[in-house]
Parts: C-alpha cells; sequence; structure tokens
C-alpha cells in the first residue's frame, strides 16, 4: 500500500492483516481527494478518519496538505499498525483506540470520513452522531442508502460508492 500523492507519494506503509481491513483502493483514494480539493483548501483543514482500518486515509490527507488528522479505530492490533505507519512518515495525529460510535468531541471538522464495514450496518448510527463537519465522504457499497444531509456528489467504482455530503 503506497501514498498516491503529495509530499509522500510513492512513500509505503505497513498493510495490516486483510482479513481484519480493507483498505480503500488507491484509485478511491485518488477520487476522494481531487473531488475535495474542489470545495476547500487543505492547507489549513483538518481532517477526521472514523474508521481507521490501515491509516491510509488520514496519511493521504497530511501528504496533500491538510494541517491535522483524527484517527479513530477500534481494533488495538490495527491501531498499533496505523500509529506505526504515521511513525514511519514522522507525522503526528490524534489517535482514538476506541469504537466509533463511543466518540465524542466538540471540535469542528472541515472533512469527516466514514468507511465502516460495509455489511456492519452503522452507517445511520455513525451519521447520528458525527461532529460538525463541511464535507462528510461515506464509501459505502450501492445497496447501502445515504439519506442523511445534503448529497453533494456521489460516485461509483465497481461496487463502491464515493458518496459526499454537506449540511
Amino acid at each position: 500500500m503506497n501514498i498516491t500523492a503529495g509530499k509522500f507519494k510513492g512513500r509505503k506503509l505497513i498493510t495490516p492483516d486483510t482479513k481484519l481491513v480493507r483498505p480503500t483502493l488507491s484509485k478511491v483514494r485518488m477520487a476522494v481527494f481531487n473531488v475535495l480539493q474542489a470545495y476547500i483548501e487543505f492547507e489549513n483543514s483538518n481532517f477526521l478518519d472514523m474508521y481507521g482500518g490501515s491509516g491510509i486515509m488520514g496519511l493521504e490527507a497530511i501528504s496533500r496538505g491538510f494541517k491535522s488528522v483524527t484517527v479513530i479505530e477500534k481494533d488495538k492490533k490495527i491501531f498499533q499498525i496505523i500509529k506505526k505507519n504515521y511513525e514511519l512518515l514522522n507525522q503526528n495525529a490524534k489517535f482514538h483506540n476506541l469504537d466509533t460510535l463511543k466518540f465524542k468531541t466538540k471540535e469542528t471538522f472541515d472533512v469527516i470520513y466514514i468507511d465502516p464495514p460495509y455489511h456492519a450496518g452503522i452507517y445511520e448510527q455513525t451519521l447520528n452522531i458525527i461532529p460538525e463537519f463541511k464535507i462528510c465522504v461515506i464509501e459505502h457499497s450501492e445497496e447501502t442508502e445515504i439519506n442523511k444531509y445534503n448529497i453533494l456528489k456521489q460516485k461509483k467504482y465497481g461496487d463502491k460508492v464515493l458518496t459526499f455530503l454537506t449540511k
């Protein structure tokens, strides 16, 4: 797994066991940030990755110029791999090793990225607890309907859908 763009482009990261996570494909990561670039300035923005997985999305955000990243990951082994990936690039983030649905903050985020296990059925619950944001990006399967907030854009990549929301 490699960073796709920015100052860390091409840097290789540690990939967690694929039975435990489903890392976002590079073409999907590039699409996320290409769309975001049309709506926000990355330089002074912050990014929340609500289901950290491999940690790649937050590191892509930092590589592209986001000023800060917050990562939430429930699994302890995966959480340690995420932290190692940040250490490999000598980058800092706010890390939370807990169930995303228990995350509480008063912080506002420019971008929130949501990519839970597709069939966990927690999209609605997650959208009900997210903090304030400018743009929320949800990676989901075609079967999952997103009916909350305003849909800014949707893009399909095989069996994956990216939905960009605003309030």
